[in-house]
């Protein structure tokens, strides 16, 4: 099954860069920098911030929610 996580813009203005990271769960967040390479690694270390406190959520859900065995 394949799912979107993220749906992400860029846009180049005279000030430098704009970032618009899209996700059902965080809704629309906006990055500015004056360099691509450091637009990308914000907006990659923010995904990756997510999915980590999404894994230990699912994680922390699944331990107090397991069935107990006979």
């Amino acid at each position: 099954m394949e799912e979107t996580l993220y749906n992400i813009e860029i846009h180049k203005d005279d000030g430098g860069y704009l970032g618009k990271l899209f996700s059902d769960v965080d809704g629309v967040k906006e990055f500015k920098n004056e360099y691509l390479d450091q637009l990308l690694r914000d907006i990659t270390i923010d995904m990756q911030l997510a999915l980590e406190e999404f894994s230990n959520r699912s994680a922390e859900f699944t331990e107090t929610h397991e069935i107990p065995r006979r």
